[in-house]
């Protein structure tokens, strides 16, 4: 990476996309001192965590297209429109040497504006299964990396590299237990940066569940803020005790503490629970694009790294069972 390049980073929406995007930031500078320049939408969470982890950051307007009602697209196509012109401003006045472009809704506009300056433009595919946009957007791009050996087969052989996920080094620089937390089987439950209202219903009766077992627990359960006061109240009435937030900033110290991890599985997750060596139970998204998450699962699931459930089987029964069974049995958290 050349001394002090300037990368211009399309990342943002949800934390699968934007957190990428700060690990490449992060080892840019580090590594190459880049000035760095993120683009964004204001609805997304790059929105205050991009300026509060000091870098700067440029917001167009761009939304969701699929989906959508015909007049919602019709909105979306016209905020796109607007976008690509934000965009094109942004790439003529910051002039980067390099757009590193992590999907989101600002993204189209950004590679696209960039191609038309003939700015080179890195594309990351974090999914086993690319999504729409990555694949129209792959004909641009100079180079496109992707984070499951799989993902090749969907790029141009002369510009796919398989690289694995950026993984941010707040995340995995510590992973090693706080020593007062040992006597505790702890349990992390997350469902993405926003939540997951399905893990946020089941798993608070799944474990209650769990009977006297529930007295040798640590839950930490992350809920995102729209289920945070209804799941702090249901495990109150349920006899469970737990440490419900609504969103963690130190990912890396509930890392450390976790025993077992029990989420989604968006591809910067996964990455995450491999650079960690984490065992984890994935419930996949089930409405997800090309049901890419069970794809991600799946490719944990063969390399015996973590268990499955599917969202037809994820009942409160079932996630007290696969649960107690590790709980009971720790040489199959190493396995």
């Amino acid at each position: 990476m050349p001394k002090g390049m300037r990368l211009l980073l399309a990342a943002g929406g949800t934390g699968g996309h934007l957190f990428p995007g700060i690990a490449v930031a992060e080892a840019a500078q580090r590594e190459a001192g880049a000035e760095v320049l993120f683009v964004g939408t204001a609805s997304g969470l790059e929105k205050d965590m991009v300026p509060r982890l000091g870098f700067a950051l440029r917001l167009i307007p761009a939304e969701q297209l699929r989906g959508r009602t015909w007049w919602g697209r019709l909105h979306a196509l016209w905020a796109a429109l607007r976008g690509l012109r934000a965009a094109w401003q942004v790439v003529r006045e910051f002039a980067p040497d390099l757009i590193f472009s992590i999907g989101g809704y600002a993204s189209g506009p950004t590679v696209l504006a960039g191609w038309a300056r003939r700015v080179p433009c890195v594309l990351l595919e974090p999914n086993t299964i690319p999504g729409l946009t990555n694949r129209l957007l792959g004909r641009l791009a100079t180079r496109i990396c992707v984070g499951f050996p799989a993902t090749t087969r969907f790029f141009p052989a002369r510009k796919v590299v398989c690289t694995g996920n950026p993984v941010r080094w707040s995340v995995v620089g510590s992973p090693a237990r706080p020593p007062d937390q040992a006597a505790a089987f702890t349990v992390l439950i997350f469902g993405g940066s926003a939540g997951a209202h399905r893990l946020n219903q089941t798993l608070p009766k799944a474990l209650a569940l769990l009977g006297a077992d529930r007295e040798k627990l640590r839950v930490i359960h992350q809920t995102g803020q729209a289920d945070h006061a209804e799941v702090s109240a249901t495990y109150a009435r349920l006899g469970v005790h737990a440490e419900v937030v609504p969103f963690i900033d130190t990912m890396q110290e509930v890392y450390a503490a976790a025993d077992l991890v029990v989420c989604r599985a968006g591809a910067i997750t996964v990455a995450e629970l491999t650079a960690l060596g984490k065992p984890a139970i994935l419930i996949p998204y089930p409405h997800a694009a090309d049901d890419h998450q069970r794809a991600n699962a799946e490719a944990l699931v063969q390399a015996r790294a973590a268990r499955m459930v599917l969202d037809t089987e994820f009942t409160p029964e079932r996630m007290s069972q696969e649960i107690r069974a590790l709980m009971t049995n720790r040489p199959r958290l190493e396995a």
